[in-house]
């Protein structure tokens, strides 16, 4: 059995409010096609059973023309979270390794860093030492690995990073490491007249670059946290630059502030994965009339993926777990509901 990696406790929080930024670009496969869903059905890569029949029940209830709970196509909105719901999350967030190694590359000019934390925690490998630090110290990372230049600068900066960087345990590019059902989901639910919308608690700048290549949302889908911009004037040239500051945090009761900002209606559908997604399935499914549909995505698989749930420094699920009991959300066992997680197995 695989285990999963330990890291010292981050507050998931503190960590948002300084890693809330990054864009990129990869290379990784939509392996799903409107030819492939009329071959083999619905969602080919969920195992038969209730999870799976909940998605296709709700999507008939609402779709069904003329029906009691029919929903008309400019309604259909369906909100996705995207660490750990869409891509993987384990054993650090994306953001997180790609802030880490920046300071790795960064290093030689500054010499300084050599005594100085949380420089020197990250450059000896000490994360308890980093975790020590707080969020000060997250802030300091995040000052000259995310800010201090413009929005174009900085895309650069990381699509370079994920044509070499590679997950630890799989040795792929992050953004092979998507998950092949959630990818049919998608797929299905546009198929069917939904909109379909990322909300995360990760940077927006981060998503919006690769969203559409990975997942097919445009970049005017995504919904994700912010740092200031500010627009300069340079050459005759007009450049936005990105200061260390933050503007918007799009986690936990944020992600309903984000959505009613962002997208201007009420979602009939979320899918999520941890506590930082409660508010959203709430704001989705709970006190509102007619069909609504929350899922959480359960790591139940060690061997394939991870297994983590009430206990994990990343992607947390306690309370929302419980609630999803309560409030009859669907919760998908990833060990026992999904055929295959990655589109490469």
């Amino acid at each position: 059995m695989k285990q999963i990696m330990r890291f010292p406790r981050l507050d998931r929080r503190a960590l948002l409010s300084s890693l809330a930024m990054l864009p990129f670009l990869s290379a990784a496969l939509r392996s799903t096609s409107a030819v492939a869903q009329t071959q083999t059905g619905p969602l080919p890569s969920w195992n038969e059973g209730p999870t799976k029949a909940s998605i296709v029940d709700f999507v008939a209830r609402v779709t069904e023309s003329g029906g009691p709970y029919f929903v008309p196509p400019d309604q259909r909105i369906a909100t996705f979270d995207n660490d750990g719901t869409l891509w993987i999350e384990q054993p650090m967030y994306v953001q997180l390794a790609f802030a880490l190694d920046r300071v790795k590359v960064l290093a030689p000019m500054h010499p300084e860093w050599k005594d100085k934390q949380p420089f020197a925690a990250v450059l000896n490998g000490d994360l308890k030492a980093f975790a020590a630090s707080g969020e000060k110290g997250v802030a300091e990372l995040v000052a000259v690995t995310h800010a201090g230049m413009t929005t174009a600068e900085f895309e650069k900066i990381v699509i370079d990073w994920l044509a070499t960087a590679r997950d630890v345990r799989f040795k792929r590019p992050y953004t092979e490491l998507v998950y092949q059902p959630m990818l049919e989901l998608l797929a299905y639910l546009r198929a069917n007249g939904f909109k379909t919308f990322i909300v995360s608690g990760g940077g927006i700048e981060f998503m919006r670059p690769w969203t559409e290549t990975i997942y097919g949302v445009p970049p005017e889908q995504v919904v994700g946290s912010s740092i200031k911009t500010r627009y300069e004037m340079r050459d005759s040239t007009p450049v936005l630059f990105r200061l260390p500051e933050i503007d918007f945090i799009d986690d936990k009761s944020g992600k309903p502030i984000g959505i009613n900002s962002h997208i201007g209606r009420r979602p009939i559908a979320a899918f999520g994965n941890s506590d930082g997604d409660l508010e959203m399935l709430q704001w989705a499914t709970l006190g509102t009339s007619g069909a609504r549909f929350g899922l959480i995505v359960h790591h139940t698989d060690a061997e394939r993926e991870y297994a983590y749930d009430r206990q994990s420094h990343f992607g947390k699920l306690d309370v929302a777990l419980d609630a999803a009991a309560v409030n009859r959300w669907t919760v998908v066992d990833m060990k026992k509901d999904w055929k295959r997680i990655f589109p490469f197995e």
